[in-house]
C-alpha cells in the first residue's frame, strides 16, 4: 500500500488492516464491505433521517446519494443515523425542552460513531434546526475531512381560498387570530391543513435556513447548498457532489479546523445579518466556535453588525420565503455583493478546496427585476437586526431581533409569568394588553431545563394584533419564525439568580435597540433588597438527560454548550 493511500486511511487502517483485525473485517462483510473496500478510505454518512418531522423525512435517500458519490470517487461510504427533535411539533409543550438538548446529543452521537468506527471522512446531512449546529460541532471536534449537506427547504403551502403562500408560522399566528375572533374554526383548520405540504425545512429565514446559510458562509457546505429545495434534482446532485468532495478533501488533507477560522465565523455572522436571520444563530455559532477552539463572543455580533445591513426581504418579518431566494440564484450572489463591498473575507478556505473569493469569481448577479434581496444602496435596515443588549436586567447580555418595523425602542409595564404556558394562556385570553412587557422566566438552559423557544406566545401576540404594542422578554429563546419586539437569551438566567428573577408585575422596563440596553427602571437599592429575599427554586428535573443538561450547561451568552467547564 502506498503512502498516499495510507494518508487517506488514517483512521480506518487502524480498524481493518492486518491479521489482528480479522474480527472487524468479518463484521464488516455482511454490512456491504467487499475485499477491495478494505483498502479504501471510509466515509461516514451521518443521516438525520426520521419520520418525526417533514424536515428530515427525505434524508434517507439523500444519504444514499452522498454514499454513491463517495463510492464513485474511490471511497467506501457507510450510512449511519442519529436523532432529531421537531421544534415545530413540540413547540409550546414540555417536549420543547429537549430541542436544544438534542444539539448536544447529535454532536455527541456523531462524534462517538465516527471515532469508534474509524471513519476517515464525514458527510453529515441535516434538516431541522438543531441538526446543523450539532453536525458542525461534531465535525469540528473530530477534525476529519468532510462536508455538511443541508436537506433543503420546503415548498410553500398554498391556501385553498386566498391562494396566498403559507408555512408553519402562518399556523401559529392563526392560533392567535382564532383567539382574537379573527379566524373561525374552519379557517384555522384550512391553514393547518395546507401550510406544510411535504418534505423540507420550514420555509422562511427561520433557524434551519439561517444555519444552512451560515454553514455555507463558513465554507463547510458546497456553494448554494443552503438555498436548494428539498425535493429537487439539485439537492440530490448536491449530496452526490458532497460525497465526491470528501474524497478530494481527504487527498488534500484539508480538515474542518483549516476552514473554520475566526475569519470564517465573521463571514457567517455577516451573512446571517444580511439575510435577517434567526437569533438562534448567535447561540449556535458560539457553540460551533467553542468546538473549534475559536474565541467568539456575543460582542462580535455587535461589532460586525455596525457595518452590515439587512438586505433580504425574507420571512418572518419580510415578504418572501427561502424558495424565492433559491429561484433567483441562492446565496452566492449575495455573498459576492458582500465580498465586493469589503464585508467578507475572501481568503477563507472552503470544502471545495478553493477560497471564498475563488468560489464567487464567476457568480452572476441577481436578476435586475427581483426584489427579494435589496441592493446595498437601499437596505431594509442599515445595520444589524440582531442586537446584543446589556443593562441591569441583562448584565451578561441578551439577544434581541429588531427589524425596525416594530420601532427601535419600547417602554412598558412588566406582566410576569413563570413559564411559557401561563404566558400563552394570558395572551390568548386577553389578559395581556397594549403597553405590557411580557416577562417569561425560568425558561433558560438551567431553569427550563433546556431553553425552550417561544414561537407560540410571540405568534399569539402577532395574531392578536399586538405586535407593535406588546414586547416580550425571556431567558428562553425564540424560533427563527418569531418576530415583533422580542428579547431572549437574558443572562444570567432567572434560575441562577439573574435580575430577571427579581422583576415584579408593574415594573417599568425599557428595551432600547439604539443604545443596546435592557433596563429595569427601579432603584439599585430596591433591586438589592429583592435580591436578598430571593431563593432558588428546586430543580424541575432530578434524573435523566434534562437533569444532566442542567448540571453541565453553560450560559446562553457562552453558547449553552455542555463541555465548557470540563
Amino acid at each position: 500500500m502506498n503512502a498516499a493511500s495510507n494518508s487517506t486511511r488514517r483512521y480506518s487502517s487502524v480498524v481493518v488492516d492486518g491479521p489482528s483485525r480479522a474480527g472487524a473485517r468479518s463484521m464488516l462483510r455482511p454490512v456491504g464491505f467487499s475485499e477491495a473496500d478494505f483498502q479504501k478510505p471510509v466515509v461516514g454518512i451521518a443521516s438525520l433521517w426520521s419520520m418525526v418531522t417533514p424536515c428530515n423525512m427525505h434524508l434517507d435517500q439523500l444519504a444514499r446519494d452522498a454514499e454513491a458519490g463517495a463510492n464513485a470517487a474511490g471511497g467506501k461510504g457507510v450510512v449511519f443515523g442519529t436523532i432529531t427533535v421537531s421544534d415545530g411539533i413540540s413547540m409550546g409543550t414540555p417536549g420543547m425542552r429537549y430541542s436544544l438538548v438534542s444539539r448536544e446529543i447529535i454532536a455527541d452521537s456523531i462524534e462517538a460513531v465516527a471515532a469508534a468506527e474509524g471513519f476517515d471522512g464525514l458527510v453529515t446531512i441535516g434538516g431541522c434546526d438543531k441538526n446543523m449546529p450539532g453536525c458542525l460541532m461534531a465535525m469540528a471536534r473530530l477534525n476529519r475531512p468532510g462536508v455538511f449537506v443541508y436537506g433543503g427547504t420546503i415548498l410553500p403551502g398554498i391556501h385553498p381560498e386566498s391562494k396566498r403562500e403559507c408555512d408553519i408560522v402562518s399556523v401559529y399566528e392563526a392560533i392567535g387570530q382564532h383567539a382574537a375572533g379573527k379566524v373561525d374554526d374552519a379557517g384555522l383548520h384550512a391553514i393547518e391543513a395546507c401550510s406544510v405540504p411535504g418534505a423540507g425545512s420550514c420555509g422562511g429565514m427561520y433557524t434551519a435556513n439561517t444555519m444552512a446559510s451560515a454553514i455555507e458562509a463558513l465554507g463547510m457546505s458546497l456553494p448554494n447548498s443552503s438555498a436548494q429545495i428539498a425535493i429537487s434534482p439539485e439537492k440530490k446532485a448536491d449530496c452526490r457532489r458532497a460525497g465526491e468532495a470528501t474524497l478530494a478533501l481527504l487527498r488534500a488533507n484539508l480538515r474542518p479546523r483549516d476552514i473554520l477560522t475566526r475569519k470564517a465565523f465573521e463571514n457567517a455572522i455577516t451573512v446571517v445579518i444580511a439575510l435577517g436571520g434567526s437569533t438562534n444563530a448567535v447561540l449556535h455559532l458560539l457553540a460551533i466556535a467553542h468546538s473549534c477552539g475559536i474565541r467568539l463572543s456575543i460582542d462580535d455580533f455587535t461589532r460586525i453588525g455596525r457595518r452590515v445591513p439587512v438586505l433580504a426581504d425574507l420571512k418572518p418579518s419580510g415578504k418572501y420565503g427561502m424558495v424565492h431566494l433559491s429561484r433567483i440564484g441562492g446565496l452566492p450572489p449575495l455573498m459576492k455583493v458582500l465580498l465586493e463591498s469589503g464585508r467578507l473575507h475572501g481568503d477563507c478556505l472552503t470544502v471545495t478546496g478553493r477560497t471564498v473569493a475563488e468560489n464567487l469569481r464567476d457568480v452572476a448577479p441577481y436578476p435586475v427585476d427581483q426584489d427579494v434581496v435589496r441592493p446595498l444602496a437601499n437596505p431594509i435596515k442599515p445595520d444589524s437586526h440582531l442586537r446584543i443588549l446589556y443593562g441591569n436586567l441583562a448584565p451578561q447580555g441578551a439577544v434581541a431581533k429588531i427589524s425596525g418595523k416594530e420601532g427601535l425602542t419600547f417602554t412598558g409595564k412588566a406582566i410576569v409569568f413563570e413559564g411559557e404556558e401561563k404566558a400563552l394562556a394570558a395572551i390568548l385570553s386577553g389578559r395581556v394588553k397594549a403597553g405590557h412587557v411580557v416577562v417569561i422566566r425560568n425558561e433558560g438552559p438551567v431553569g427550563g431545563p433546556g431553553m425552550r423557544e417561544m414561537l407560540s406566545p410571540t405568534s399569539a401576540i402577532m395574531g392578536k394584533g399586538l405586535g407593535r404594542e406588546v414586547a416580550l422578554i425571556t431567558d428562553g429563546r425564540f424560533s427563527g419564525g418569531s418576530h415583533g419586539f422580542v428579547v431572549g437569551h437574558i443572562t444570567p438566567e432567572a434560575a441562577i439568580g439573574g435580575p430577571l428573577a427579581l422583576v415584579r408585575n408593574g415594573d417599568p422596563i425599557t428595551i432600547d435597540a439604539v443604545r443596546n440596553e435592557l433596563t429595569l427602571a427601579i432603584s439599585a437599592r430596591e433591586l438589592k433588597t429583592r435580591r436578598r429575599a430571593w431563593k432558588p427554586r428546586r430543580p424541575k428535573e432530578t434524573r435523566g438527560v434534562l437533569a444532566k443538561y442542567a448540571r453541565t450547561v453553560s450560559s446562553a451568552s457562552e453558547g449553552a454548550v455542555t463541555d465548557k467547564y470540563l
